[in-house]
């Protein structure tokens, strides 16, 4: 059996829960993705230097270390992972895509010319979003860029860059929470869902808290100390976009 103690990106969001609740909810982990709808060009590079993400919780800067990419390489379905990082849970609002100064080109038949962007450098592409980011809970940020909309020709042979974007958020996890009693028996949790087994440890409240768990069906073994006695749950269902509370688990000596 794989056993994955705390899932390494998310190890210091569930071993926070253990020691202080307030930190289980106030933190969502943001995968930032962009795909393409296709337009007639050679090539159309993309220099992103910064995401500004607006939640009700204040304002979030997932910096973007990726060099200018082909936009046109990701589009009939695939996808590129811009950047992913904890931001503070909330209402999300807005996306603001930075682009650099320089490094926005398109190419058209065979020709590079460079992309002028009137306000995408400075203040960055305002992206309406209107979401309910949940604590635990890992949610994907695909941005849809639309190529044919986003570029267009002046009289005198340049282009600009209007980007013209549709966000489209996704939960892609669950999250597990319950209490454990009697809080003396200081019990170790294990969720099971096939091969996979993730762990942690209850707070001195009894409290556990799974973040970022794949939807699926758990087992769910509670494993106290000496004198109590371990105890497993059945079927345990975990839906994305939700937290599963299982309530007040007992063990008994």
């Amino acid at each position: 059996m794989k056993k994955l103690f705390i899932i390494p990106a998310l190890a210091a969001i569930l071993f926070a829960s253990c020691k202080n609740d307030s930190a289980t909810n106030s933190v969502t982990r943001l995968n930032l993705r962009m795909t393409d709808a296709p337009g007639a060009y050679d090539a159309v590079m993309l220099s992103i230097k910064e995401v500004k993400v607006l939640t009700s919780e204040g304002e979030s800067s997932m910096v973007i270390g990726n060099a200018p990419f082909d936009i046109l390489k990701f589009r009939l379905g695939k996808d590129t992972l811009l950047a992913s990082q904890d931001i503070p849970s909330g209402k999300l609002q807005e996306i603001r895509l930075v682009l650099n100064e320089t490094g926005n080109t398109v190419k058209v038949n065979g020709i590079v010319y460079d992309l002028k962007t009137p306000s995408g450098q400075s203040s960055g592409v305002k992206i309406k979003v209107q979401d309910d980011l949940t604590s635990g809970i890992a949610y994907t940020l695909k941005l849809d860029f639309d190529v044919a909309k986003s570029i267009v020709t002046t009289g005198n042979g340049k282009y600009i860059l209007k980007p013209v974007i549709r966000a489209i958020p996704n939960a892609v996890s669950g999250a597990l929470t319950g209490i454990i009693l009697p809080k003396t028996s200081n019990a170790k949790v294990m969720a099971i869902a096939g091969m996979d087994t993730i762990g942690a440890i209850a707070d001195t409240t009894g409290k556990f808290f799974f973040s970022g768990m794949p939807a699926g069906t758990y087992k769910v073994n509670v494993i106290p100390q000496s004198p109590f006695m371990s105890k497993s749950v059945e079927s345990v269902i975990i839906v994305n976009g939700s937290v599963k509370d299982m309530g007040t688990v007992t063990v008994t000596q």
